[in-house]
């Protein structure tokens, strides 16, 4: 394995009174994919924080080969300047910010101001690519991202020369772009040395032994006890160190009873039912400003069925899903909705979220210390705790919560009403893969009828039993299943309209089969820069290397200067790893353009 190019060492962090890290090891070597994975409040967001330089650690160390170069997105980015352009060039040479501009979708003169959050993410990360960093430190880089952002992302980090640590709820993107996990647990960070897909099996296999590990710590604390019952006294001076071990024995299962998780219940409730037909839809249309979202789409949604609406940020999923609900009316077509519906709703936007509110006023806006959810009466405290919110919160204003507790927030009020029809609009955004696993678990057990707007691939696959997909072009498909089956029976629908032409999916799918594939038969710009830098390194570093191992060939050197022994070396490890990766890069690009060019010659 090579050396690592970023590490940290036995690093122990306090926040106030609460111990954060006590010992965490955390290395990442030259293009290693890794990820990050812990529960909500774990410390994933300090921890890459301490990476990219912004926390200092109360003890321990973080090393980095000399003149590294980080790229750090945050879970919230702040996008500075008059345009993204400005944004991104202010980190990176201009035609490389506006390479990376293009390739996330984004126009180098769009103004920084009102920027939508899938907009001010794509600026973020096309900052960080466009630096050409040695490590990418990615904080939540799928939030607001849509389906074809998030392949994209996907594409550009499989084609990075940087090591990347990711922290990520979404399960199906970890899955494909990572080779390694670290879990942070218990104040400590432990290793997995494959991608996330083998990560649960694996940690349910640690969490098992642990168990039992408790189960037989338990059981010598009891026979401990019944020992010092009977016999202490008489066996004092001859017995202390027994005693002692005993104390240690409580110590240790109160720090392992301290560092058990919290645990959270989520229980949709259920109204009345509905009539068999929930909603019929025939022919409905829809235009904004001249552009034809949705053209004539029908489908019946009946009692239980669970769909999941996709598609590009701006194709009208919630334009669709607020008709279904009727809440607007198409330009043209008929919604007929069943009887007896009660339907629940969670708005994308948080709008219903006012900052000066309290939790308690959120979940109790009638006042009193008593919600009815379902049918049953719960403590508010209660009810709270369940969503993993301690008393002193409840008291608290909306604004102090982060991300991920307001949209818990929300997810408990719209919860406890009694509804037949749920309507969620991006529910995963901000949450922790245990959170994730409860909702769906509440979900699954939901006896109405489900409309799900998400971009996360696994929680659809998990849930739906049909996918409605826009293209934003008014084209619109739906398919039995999740987003696989969506994916395998309707392959490119959800590709760039520069890559196919508007019109009815069967029509697409002829005029795709006549027409010949135009292939590009050269290099991008974006290669053709990446190429000459490749060559710049590869002609540089060599001088570069012979002249730090001449330095180092004085067998005095340590003897007088240990330091900068040490210094050096790590400079020539570096030295050698760049013009390895650079090599390698150059490779890759000159295979490229061999490929390219033999197609505009024909062979």
């Amino acid at each position: 394995m090579k050396p690592p190019v970023l590490a940290l060492r036995q690093v122990r962090l306090a926040d106030g009174p609460r111990m954060l890290f006590d010992g965490v090891d955390l290395a990442l070597e030259p293009r290693c994919r890794a990820c990050l994975v812990g529960r909500n409040g774990a410390g994933k967001t300090t921890l890459l924080r301490i990476l990219a330089g912004e926390v200092e650690v109360d003890d321990g160390e973080k090393t980095q080969v000399p003149g590294l170069r980080i790229a750090w997105v945050p879970q919230e980015p702040v996008i500075t300047g008059p345009t993204v352009l400005d944004h991104v060039a202010a980190g990176a040479a201009p035609h490389e910010a506006e390479a990376a501009l293009q390739t996330f979708g984004l126009s180098p003169s769009k103004l920084s101001e009102g920027l939508s959050g899938g907009e001010v993410r794509r600026a973020a990360l096309a900052a960080a690519f466009a630096r050409d960093a040695d490590v990418l430190l990615l904080d939540e880089p799928t939030n607001h991202l849509d389906i074809p952002a998030i392949a994209t992302l996907e594409a550009e980090i499989a084609s990075s020369r940087a090591a990347v640590l990711l922290v990520s709820h979404d399960r199906a993107f970890l899955e494909r772009v990572s080779d390694r996990c670290f879990w942070l647990e218990g104040r400590r960070v432990r290793k997995l040395d494959r991608g996330f897909a083998h990560f649960e099996a694996w940690a349910e296999g640690i969490a098992a032994t642990e168990a039992e590990d408790a189960r037989r710590l338990q059981k010598r604390l009891e026979q401990e006890e019944h020992w010092m019952q009977r016999g202490v006294t008489a066996r004092r001076a001859r017995n202390e160190g027994r005693r002692r071990a005993l104390l240690d024995l409580r110590a240790e299962r109160a720090e392992l009873l301290h560092q058990t998780r919290g645990s959270m219940g989520l229980e949709a409730a259920t109204s009345e039912g509905s009539g068999k037909r929930v909603i019929e839809v025939r022919q409905i249309s829809k235009a904004w400003a001249g552009r034809t979202v949705i053209r004539d789409f029908s489908t019946r949604i009946q009692k239980g069925d669970r769909v999941a609406v996709v598609g590009p940020n701006g194709a009208g999923k919630t334009t669709l899903v607020r008709m279904l609900v009727g809440q607007l009316e198409p330009d043209s077509g008929s919604v007929k909705l069943g009887t007896g519906l009660e339907i629940g709703y969670l708005d994308q936007t948080r709008a219903d979220l006012k900052p000066e509110m309290t939790l308690r006023e959120v979940l109790a806006p009638l006042g009193g210390d008593q919600i009815i959810v379902g049918d049953k009466p719960w403590h508010v405290a209660a009810y709270a705790k369940s969503f993993l919110f301690t008393d002193a919160q409840l008291r608290q204003p909306v604004r102090s919560l982060s991300g991920g507790e307001r949209n818990r927030l929300l997810l408990a009020r719209v919860l406890a009403a009694p509804t037949n029809l749920l309507v969620l609009d991006e529910p995963t955004n901000d949450l922790d893969m245990d959170t994730l696993d409860l909702l769906e678990e509440a979900l699954g057990d939901y006896a109405g009828t489900l409309l799900l707007v998400s971009h996360d691939r696994d929680f659809i696959d998990r849930l739906a039993s049909s996918t409605i997909a826009l293209n934003g072009r008014g084209d619109i498909v739906e398919t039995p299943g999740g987003w696989r089956d969506f994916e395998a029976q309707n392959p490119g629908f959800l590709a760039p309209v520069t890559s196919r032409a508007p019109g009815p999916t069967r029509k697409m799918a002829e005029r795709s089969a006549a027409a010949p594939t135009v292939r590009p038969t050269k290099l991008s710009y974006r290669d053709q820069r990446r190429l000459e830098a490749a060559e710049g390194l590869v002609a540089s570093l060599p001088a570069e290397i012979a002249a730090l191992e001449l330095r180092l060939s004085d067998s005095g050197l340590y003897g007088r200067d240990p330091g900068g022994f040490t210094r050096l070396t790590a400079e020539l490890s570096a030295a050698r790893e760049r013009l390895d990766a650079a090599e390698t890069e150059w490779l890759e690009i000159e295979d490229l353009r061999t490929s390219l060019a033999g197609r505009d010659t024909g062979s």
